[in-house]
């Protein structure tokens, strides 16, 4: 077997880093993109059922009551998979909202429903690496007397922190 020529030897290299230089920037874009799907999706799941429930309600009983971060611990650094019972709140059972494959993110619901308008805040909770520092999302709407429900729209922090 022949050595190859130092000529030969740049040429190929210089053909790898091309590759290596045009794929590493898409693999990242959609490395970061595909951890955002899960809590844009959720976030975007509890919504729109929030908004569903809200139209046909008065204000004072527009959104389910609020319920707490869940699971209660946020995932560090990996995905988790929920015991059964995680996600049976009364409130993540009114939004038809439950996590049964493995996930990285807790979710929670607030709400404050009175006589003449109501509000919600949904967010959810990451931190990617495990090193404390959280990824937040967050959407919220709200409901007045004699008016379509309302969403406002999502708000990120430090989305891939």
């Amino acid at each position: 077997m022949r050595s190859l020529s130092p000529v030969e030897a740049a040429a190929i290299v210089a053909v790898l880093g091309s590759v290596l230089a045009t794929a590493l920037p898409s693999f990242v874009r959609n490395l970061q993109a595909s951890r955002m799907v899960e809590p844009i999706d959720g976030l975007s799941r509890i919504a729109s059922r929030a908004t569903a429930l809200a139209a046909g309600r008065p204000p004072a009983a527009a959104y389910p009551p609020s319920a707490p971060l869940t699971p209660e611990v946020v995932p560090k650094g990996q995905r988790v998979t929920d015991p059964p019972g995680t996600w049976s709140h009364p409130s993540w059972q009114e939004l038809n909202f439950e996590i049964s494959i493995p996930h990285s993110y807790s979710f929670a619901f607030e709400s404050e429903n009175a006589a003449d308008q109501a509000r919600f805040v949904a967010k959810a909770h990451g931190d990617l690496d495990g090193d404390g520092l959280l990824s937040t999302f967050e959407i919220g709407g709200h409901s007045v007397a004699g008016k379509e429900p309302g969403l406002f729209p999502m708000e990120i922090d430090r989305e891939v922190e």
